[in-house]
């Protein structure tokens, strides 16, 4: 065996780790893919005879692309939510398969793809890494470029984002009955339960609308409009602290619902799509 083919065979070898690590630091598989590939060209170039540990020399490249790529998107406000539908619509469409993709999602979990994609840059790459991959924060740090000591505040302040916290259980029990049955009404649509969870006075803000559209006031009016019109992908999260509705095929986030309630009711529904005003909220895992 060749060195080429010796070297090919170890990369090889890590190559699912390297795309589980990657996904989950972008949420997308093709962006995954090709920092994986892009760790190759990496491997290719460097003196692998002298590397002892290849997998986590392949951990910390990928780690440090994927970084760069957070940061590049992160730069690029012009980028519009349509470019982070699924792969399918883009020129990758020959090279992903969507349900491969889907699957993968629904594996990790939807909502904490949705949520780690709110977080900063260096505190994703830190909490994938930390938290779900156990890497320790000696390692991290100089990935990110920050003391361990700063790598540690990074991966806390993810942690809290992740896992939220601003309500109490109570309340948190008590908001997920009422969204919960909002969300199975509008599934199933059935009108009367719908109108059921809604107080009298509620009122729904749409952003993709434009005009007098934009606002729909009226538990029979907002009824009409949802019923029947669920959409498969639509999941409870914790949007500020309080329970809401994520929209996020294949983790693509498309838009945010965040309720508000008083006395068992919903008040107040807030459809949120606009990439500016999403990155704006604190999204959290509603743990079961």
């Amino acid at each position: 065996m060749n060195e080429q083919d010796w070297l090919a065979n170890r990369f090889e070898a890590q190559r699912s780790n390297l795309q589980a690590v990657a996904y989950r630091m972008l949420g997308s598989l093709s962006e995954a893919e090709d920092a994986v590939q892009e760790s190759w060209f990496r491997l290719c170039r460097a003196d692998a005879r002298g590397i002892e540990n290849i997998g986590g020399w392949l951990t910390t490249v990928v780690s440090r692309i994927c970084l760069d790529m957070l940061r590049s998107r992160k730069s690029r406000r012009e980028e519009s939510i349509e470019a982070h539908l699924p792969d399918s619509f883009n020129s990758q469409e020959n090279i992903i398969d969507p349900e491969q993709e889907a699957l993968l999602a629904e594996s990790i979990g939807v909502a904490l793809l949705v949520v780690l994609g709110n977080l900063k840059p260096a505190e994703r790459i830190t909490f994938v890494l930390h938290d779900i991959f156990a890497m320790p924060f000696n390692e991290i740090a100089p990935i990110v470029g920050k003391s361990e000591a700063a790598t540690r505040q990074l991966a806390s302040r993810a942690r809290h984002r992740v896992r939220g916290g601003k309500a109490t259980e109570v309340d948190i029990t008590h908001q997920r009955d009422v969204v919960q049955a909002f969300l199975a009404a509008a599934h199933a649509g059935d009108f009367d339960a719908l109108v059921s969870a809604l107080d009298p006075d509620v009122i729904l803000r749409d952003d993709r609308q434009t005009g007098s559209s934009r606002v729909t006031q009226g538990p029979v009016a907002l009824a009409n409009q949802v019923s029947g019109r669920a959409q498969k992908a639509a999941q409870l999260a914790l949007v500020n602290g309080t329970v809401g509705i994520i929209v996020a095929p294949q983790g693509r986030l498309l838009y945010v619902l965040k309720f508000m309630m008083s006395h068992g009711k919903i008040t107040e529904v807030d459809l949120i799509s606009d990439p500016e005003r999403i990155s704006q909220l604190d999204l959290s895992v509603l743990s079961d």
